[in-house]
């Protein structure tokens, strides 16, 4: 089953696309890093899944095959947004009350106790709390409503370290215990070697490469040799840089098997430099990489 699933999928504002022939068919069960530049489209393609706003081209379905923005959509889908939205004045037992009335389904004794074996009082101003406590509500009041789908646009953006670790825990604790999938949109690439098992980047509004993670990072490999004589036909060269006479290059090669030159090095790469071997490609020379890369 596919949680998420796009056919020729694009939003304008105005005159500007800001995603544009998004075709992705993400299955069940991974957790999902959604990487990209600020203005890259991340954010729209996330508010598109979560039904926040139409398509203006394509469509958009969740839970396999559920058109997202329907009620069984808005049922089955949690969403937690980097400015975590909270009514600061209220209260944290209040907020569960309201969250209670205002969803069809919400595991109120859940919510109480997940927050009260975090040290979070139900009697704190919700705005009086620190950044992790306020990441720790909004996730918790996501998490209630046992969701099938979390979406996650960057929620650990304004968070310390220790309370990004902590949140991210609490993340994966949930989808080992109810099977939820999560689609987490960050620039922490570092952090997402630790979680991510599936990989979509967006640059320029456009899909550049989706795919498992395993198999993504199985295609590709970082090359350092001479200069200019470490090129080949059968590879597809993805980013070149070099520091006097050796040249690196980021290349995706057609099998895992192909035997690499004598002249030259090759290791594997991470999420880390894989994802920003493609983001340095330039607007005007986009990589082509193939739709539903490497899975």
């Amino acid at each position: 089953m596919n949680i998420i699933e796009t056919s020729v999928l694009g939003r304008r504002y105005g005159g500007t696309w800001a995603l544009r022939d998004c075709t992705l068919a993400i299955p069940d069960g991974h957790l999902v890093a959604l990487v990209g530049p600020n203005g890259a489209g991340k954010s729209t393609l996330l508010n598109l899944v979560v039904g926040l706003t139409a398509p203006t081209t394509g469509e958009v379905t969740v839970l396999g095959g559920v058109p997202a923005g329907s009620l069984p959509a808005l049922d089955g889908i949690a969403f937690v947004a980097q400015d975590m939205p909270l009514y600061r004045h209220l209260s944290v037992g209040d907020t569960l009350h309201l969250a209670r009335n205002l969803n069809l389904h919400f595991d109120s004794g859940y919510a109480h106790r997940r927050l009260a074996d975090l040290g979070i009082s139900g009697k704190h101003k919700a705005g009086k709390l620190s950044g992790g406590q306020q990441a720790q509500l909004a996730l918790t009041l996501a998490l209630a409503r046992h969701p099938r789908l979390l979406v996650l646009d960057e929620p650990t953006a304004p968070l310390d370290p220790l309370a990004r670790h902590d949140f991210m825990a609490a993340v994966m604790t949930a989808m080992a215990d109810d099977g939820i999938s999560v689609v987490l949109s960050s620039h922490m690439l570092a952090e997402l070697e630790r979680v991510a098992d599936y990989l979509v980047l967006i640059s320029h509004g456009r899909v550049q490469l989706d795919g498992t993670v395993d198999g993504l990072l199985a295609r590709h490999r970082l090359v350092t040799g001479p200069a200019g004589r470490i090129g080949r036909a059968d590879w597809d060269v993805i980013h070149t840089s070099g520091t006097g006479a050796q040249t690196h290059q980021l290349v995706r090669i057609r099998s895992v098997d192909e035997t690499l030159p004598t002249t030259c090095e090759a290791r594997p790469v991470g999420i880390e430099e894989l994802a920003l071997g493609y983001l340095r490609e330039t607007p005007a020379a986009p990589v082509a990489a193939p739709s539903g890369a490497v899975r």
